[in-house]
């Protein structure tokens, strides 16, 4: 009788495990075409969060199903044994649903934040880095709450591992200062905004010069224009100053010119004809200072200035208005008969007396 008591308790015991395994695979299975069909009712509408929200559901939610059904499957197994590892499958299913909603929290601020910048990039670039900065501080935050939600979970004491955090904070601060350091040097350069992932900046304080790759929380990859990577520590931020030229709202032109003495006659009628064809040419902002002087008399040219702006900021775009500009000077030189000067030198040879010779 006794064995066949043990026997019909083996035979549920099995049964039990079969009916929770086989239910958690269908409900996962439901869960996936569930997940399809909201994913395509979510393309459909022009809202992009629920996008997000479904999107970061997907994985963390199937996993979350069959771990839970896996270790209720356990929980009944290991009940029938009287195995001490059955205390621990509850703390183990609450520190997987921790876990699994700590993974959701990460995938759905990364999702928000790709939605984010994709609505924006075609409108306010600089407030990409913002968003980068704000996305990676609320996932920092997530990851940290899931932590000590989850070191709860498995009984530690949370107010005496903060309380130690208090003590030993000091002596981490003292042997983390430069990355704090850095870390804070990236806080500033993203609420400062001084540049922008695809800026081109450089430092008069430090060899520093091309475009910006990435800015990290501890260093910002900076790809030099001969395609070397970079890698500045964000502290350097906070000390140098920051030139960002992709934010410039002209960019200028600054020539000096000479023509040959000879030309002095044709002189004003050559500076007043390159004001006439700076002021109608397209590229040129007349808004700003536009000047055309006669600078000074050198010492094998007389020389005058050009000193005016483009409308583009671009630098390959700069120096194809720059060149036709020149050229267009070199013309009005040669149309009133002129020359470029180049450095000359006249040298006046004297011949001594010849004297007289006796016949």
């Amino acid at each position: 009788m006794r064995a066949l008591v043990d026997q019909v308790m083996a035979s549920t015991w099995a049964l039990e495990v079969f009916v929770i395994v086989t239910f958690t695979l269908v409900l996962r299975m439901g869960l996936r075409y569930l997940m399809r069909h909201l994913k395509r009712l979510a393309i459909r509408s022009k809202n992009a969060w629920d996008d997000a929200l479904v999107e970061a559901a997907r994985l963390p939610l199937g996993w979350l199903i069959l771990g839970v059904g896996i270790l209720f499957a356990l929980d009944v197994g290991l009940a029938t044994t009287k195995s001490d590892f059955a205390t621990y499958i509850g703390p183990m299913r609450q520190l997987w649903i921790v876990v699994m909603l700590g993974w959701f929290a990460v995938r759905l601020i990364g999702r928000m934040e790709a939605h984010y910048i994709e609505r924006i990039s075609q409108k306010a670039e600089t407030e990409v880095t913002t968003a980068h900065a704000v996305a990676k501080l609320v996932r920092a935050s997530a990851v940290i709450t899931t932590v000590i939600i989850a070191m709860q979970t498995l009984g530690f004491s949370v107010t005496s591992i903060l309380a130690f955090g208090g003590v030993g904070g000091i002596v981490v601060g003292f042997a983390a200062r430069d990355l704090l350091a850095n870390f804070f040097g990236a806080a500033v350069v993203f609420f400062d905004r001084p540049f922008s992932v695809g800026d081109w900046i450089r430092s008069p304080d430090s060899e520093i010069e091309g475009t910006v790759e990435e800015i990290g929380w501890r260093v910002t990859r900076v790809r030099t224009f001969d395609q070397r990577p970079l890698y500045v520590p964000n502290s350097k931020f906070t000390s140098i100053t920051i030139e960002n030229p992709s934010r410039m709202r002209n960019r200028r032109i600054f020539e000096t010119i000479g023509v040959r003495y000879d030309d002095l006659p044709v002189v004003a009628d050559i500076l007043e004809d390159v004001r006439a064809m700076l002021r109608s040419h397209p590229d040129i902002d007349t808004n700003q200072t536009l000047m055309v002087n006669l600078n000074q008399f050198g010492e094998s040219s007389v020389d005058f200035f050009v000193y005016t702006f483009t409308k583009t900021v671009k630098w390959a775009e700069f120096h194809l208005i720059k060149e036709g500009v020149l050229l267009k000077i070199a013309e009005i030189v040669t149309e009133h008969g002129g020359e470029i000067a180049f450095p000359t030198r006249i040298v006046h040879l004297q011949v001594p007396p010849q004297e007289p010779t006796d016949d």
